[in-house]
């Protein structure tokens, strides 16, 4: 699930490095230096707000309130350099769902951020993976296509899954042999050859590559 992050800092720094830090989670984030650009976007309704609490034009405290009321359940970090305790239990009391004091590593604030979102988004979170048209749930070792459940082996999907895994790396047969098959495999590295043309079969839209006198790589695929 990629989450949609809004941050309220107006210390330009700051706000350019916790967005850096925040973007190499995956996360879609989206950050604003006063308070009245924030309230025009509280319908937007993101996946997290991140405020500080002293804003030009309009302050933190007044845009949680107003956070809240659009959605109760949107939830919110406060970050301030003012009086910690006091800050604390008014943006608790305001419904913030945590709160960081100045100074604090980046680092910190992403954990945070991350056991809130997946607190809150937990139920939303899927096992499905993308390789093009194709969608990988791991967990029940499926494969689908338009919905519908491709009928793959064991070993099929096992070394779908690892290509899909590993986008662009070149597998040896001898890797594949170990990894899909396992080290107590004893035997032809020709079954390798033959799994692949049984894949390829089955999902003419993958993009395997032979890898001439060594093995085979994934490739990237557009959807069709």
């Amino acid at each position: 699930m990629s989450f949609k992050i809004y941050l309220v800092e107006d210390e330009h720094h700051l706000n350019q490095v916790l967005t850096m830090y925040l973007r190499q989670e995956g996360w879609d984030v989206t950050s604003f230096t006063n308070g009245k650009e924030a309230l025009n976007v509280i319908a937007n309704e993101p996946h997290l707000w991140i405020l500080d609490i002293m804003l030009p034009e309009v302050d933190g405290y007044e845009i949680l309130k107003k956070i809240k009321d659009h959605n109760q359940s949107t939830p919110v970090i406060f970050i301030s350099a003012r009086d910690a305790d006091l800050d604390r239990i008014l943006g608790l009391e305001l419904g913030s769902e945590d709160y960081l004091s100045k100074p604090f590593l980046p680092k910190e604030l992403i954990i945070r951020a991350k056991k809130i979102l997946n607190r809150t988004y937990e139920k939303f979170q899927t096992n499905i993976e993308k390789y093009g048209p194709y969608e990988i749930n791991k967990q029940k070792r499926l494969v689908f296509l338009d919905g519908n459940p491709l009928s793959l082996t064991s070993l099929e999907f096992d070394l779908f899954a690892l290509f899909a895994d590993h986008i662009g790396r070149a597998f040896s047969r001898e890797e594949i042999l170990n990894l899909v098959w396992g080290e107590d495999y004893f035997g032809s590295d020709r079954v390798v050859d033959d799994l692949v043309r049984r894949i390829r079969r089955k999902m003419p839209f993958i993009n395997i590559e032979t890898v001439y006198g060594f093995g085979y790589r994934a490739v990237d695929v557009h959807e069709k």
